[in-house]
């Protein structure tokens, strides 16, 4: 019997200019490229009366920008936000389902490794690369850190974690500082961990149950795959709330 394949960080495939290529950044392109491909479709398939598909898709884009407005207080922030928000969830999202088609993980190639013998598969899932989490962790941080000190400036964004005016407030200024560096790795270390988690879980079934449990646990990491997109965008959303609103 075949042994299972888990592999904590993400194999090399080639190097390009002396930079490693692995097999999560090959997914991540195959995202990316299916992302521009969906895009480019629906804006050329546009019409003035919708059909069902755009018409769902205007829905759920409303849904969404009224949701948005609702919480940001500001029709033009949410305009300015909408496509980070928009792309996070999407990018994030795609990149779960991929991991389901078929010869993502099990199509690859056998090399020598540490004079073993290892598989290495050529395409796999993106957020099971800690290095991709960590990365949109640090996209959101950055935005949201540059969002507060664009929107209230610069002194009043610095006030929330400098504050000389009392004890209690300095205190409660070096928390907030902490709990914004902890976001980076509670970003990252989140959806790592459960998609990560689940491609195990799911690895570990099929080798022990092959023909009675996979499906119904692909079907509830789908949900997963969802929720961890769902989460991830929406606390992006609520930390630039957060960051904008004037200290008080």
């Amino acid at each position: 019997m075949d042994e299972i394949h888990i592999a904590l960080s993400a194999e090399k495939i080639t190097e390009f200019w002396g930079l490693p290529i692995t097999n999560t950044l090959l997914t991540s392109w195959v995202v990316v490229i299916l992302l521009i491909g969906g895009a480019f479709l629906i804006r050329k398939n546009l019409k003035l009366v919708p059909g069902k598909f755009q018409a769902l898709v205007e829905a759920l884009f409303t849904t969404i920008m009224d949701y948005m407005e609702e919480a940001l207080e500001s029709k033009e922030l949410t305009k300015r936000f909408f496509p980070l928000i928009a792309t996070i969830f999407l990018f994030i999202f795609i990149s779960n389902m991929v991991e389901f088609i078929p010869g993502i993980g099990s199509i690859g190639f056998f090399g020598v490794h540490n004079g073993a013998e290892e598989f290495t598969p050529l395409l796999r899932s993106v957020n099971t690369d800690l290095n991709v989490t960590l990365a949109l962790a640090i996209i959101s941080f950055v935005v949201i850190e540059i969002s507060g000190v664009f929107i209230i400036g610069f002194l009043k964004y610095f006030s929330k974690f400098v504050n000389f005016k009392s004890v209690l407030g300095f205190i409660i200024g070096i928390i907030e500082l902490f709990s914004e560096i902890a976001r980076l790795i509670a970003f990252s270390f989140r959806l790592f961990g459960n998609i990560f988690a689940g491609e195990v879980l799911i690895l570990v079934i099929i080798y022990f149950v092959p023909y009675i449990l996979p499906v119904p646990l692909m079907l509830f990491e789908v949900f997963v795959g969802f929720i961890q997109a769902a989460i991830f965008s929406l606390l992006t959303l609520f930390f630039i709330k957060i960051a904008i609103t004037e200290p008080h």
